[in-house]
C-alpha cells in the first residue's frame, strides 16, 4: 500500500473471492510443504529496468501493445511472453469473510490479537493483521504464504510482490519493524529457492541495509512520484524500481524525474480493466 496516504489499490472483486477459493484448495495443500532453502547461485532476476509496465492486480486482461512487464494476482494466469510479477497479500489477510474465517480456523495462532483476544484489523482495508512476532509464527506463515509462492512459480511468474510489508506500523506496537524484516527474509529465501525475484512493496523508510537484509531484489513503489519518494528506492535498487501512480500530477512528476530510468505507469485506483468507466492506463 502507499506509504503515506495509503491509497493502495485492492483487488476489489477478483482476489477477494479467489483467495478464499484457492485457500480451500490447491494453495493450502502446497502450503503444508516445508520451505526450500535459497539456492546458492542466483537463478532469478528482477524485471528489466525502464520497461513498459502494466499493473493488473484486479481483473487481468490483454496487456496494451508494447507492455513487457505485468503484475497480476497469484490466482491469475501469467501474460504469455512477458515478465510477470506475482502479487500476494503476505502480511495481512484478504478482507472478505471467507478468507478471515479460513485463517481463524486453520491458522488461528498467526492472527495478531488485541488484549481481549480479538484479531487486530487494518482500519482502512478491513483486513486482519498477521502475527510474525516470533520465529515459530514466521515459520508457520512462511509455510502458508509459501504455498502461494509455489503457485506463482508453477504458473511461470518470474517474481513475487509481497504486500503490506509495513503492517507493523498499524499494529499498535504489537509488531516491530525487525519482525517484519525477519519474516520478509524468510519469504525471500523461499521465493529465491523457487527461482523467483522478490520485490520490496512500498515502505520507502527502509534503509538500504534493511532492504538488502530482507532479501529484496527490486522495488514496487506506489505513488513515489506523488510523495517525492522515488529516490529512496533508487538509492537502494538503482533503476530496478517499478512505479505505479494514481494521479496525473504524480505520474508527470515521476516521468519528468525518472522517465528514462524506471518503469512507470499511471493506473486508476480500482486497477480496472478496459471497458470499465474508471479504466486508466498510461506509460512514459
Amino acid at each position: 500500500m502507499a506509504s503515506k496516504k495509503r491509497s493502495r489499490t485492492k483487488v476489489l472483486v477478483v482476489v477477494a473471492a479467489a483467495l478464499a477459493t484457492v485457500a480451500a484448495g490447491l494453495g493450502i495443500a502446497e502450503a503444508r510443504s516445508k520451505p526450500a532453502p535459497a539456492t546458492k547461485a542466483a537463478n532469478w532476476a528482477p524485471p528489466p529496468a525502464n520497461a513498459s509496465f502494466d499493473y493488473q492486480i484486479g481483473r487481468p486482461y490483454q496487456p496494451p501493445k508494447g507492455v513487457t512487464v505485468v503484475s497480476r494476482d497469484y490466482t491469475a494466469a501469467v501474460a504469455a511472453g512477458l515478465y510477470n510479477i506475482c502479487y500476494i497479500n503476505a502480511f495481512q489477510t484478504q478482507p472478505d469473510d471467507a478468507a478471515k474465517r479460513w485463517w481463524e480456523t486453520e491458522h488461528p495462532n498467526v492472527l495478531l490479537r488485541d488484549s481481549k483476544g480479538k484479531p487486530v484489523e487494518d482500519p482502512d482495508w478491513d483486513e486482519y493483521l498477521l502475527d510474525f512476532s516470533t520465529a515459530a509464527k514466521r515459520a508457520e506463515l512462511t509455510q502458508v504464504v509459501g504455498g502461494w509462492i509455489s503457485t506463482c512459480a508453477a504458473k511461470g511468474f518470474k517474481a513475487v510482490e509481497p504486500d503490506n510489508l509495513d503492517s507493523w506500523t498499524r499494529s499498535g506496537g504489537r509488531l516491530k519493524k525487525a519482525d517484519a524484516l525477519a519474516y520478509a527474509a524468510s519469504l525471500s529465501a523461499y521465493a529465491h529457492g523457487r527461482n523467483l525475484a522478490v520485490g520490496q512493496k512500498n515502505t520507502a523508510e527502509l534503509s538500504r541495509a534493511e532492504s538488502r537484509t530482507a532479501g529484496f531484489d527490486f522495488a514496487v513503489a506506489e505513488e513515489c512520484g506523488e510523495w517525492d519518494e522515488c529516490d529512496a528506492y533508487t538509492g537502494t535498487y538503482g533503476d530496478n524500481v517499478v512505479v505505479i501512480e494514481y494521479t496525473q500530477g504524480g505520474f508527470t512528476k515521476a516521468c519528468t524525474q525518472f522517465g528514462r530510468r524506471l518503469s512507470i505507469v499511471l493506473r486508476d485506483l480500482d486497477v480496472s480493466a478496459p471497458g470499465s468507466g474508471t479504466y486508466k492506463f498510461k506509460s512514459c
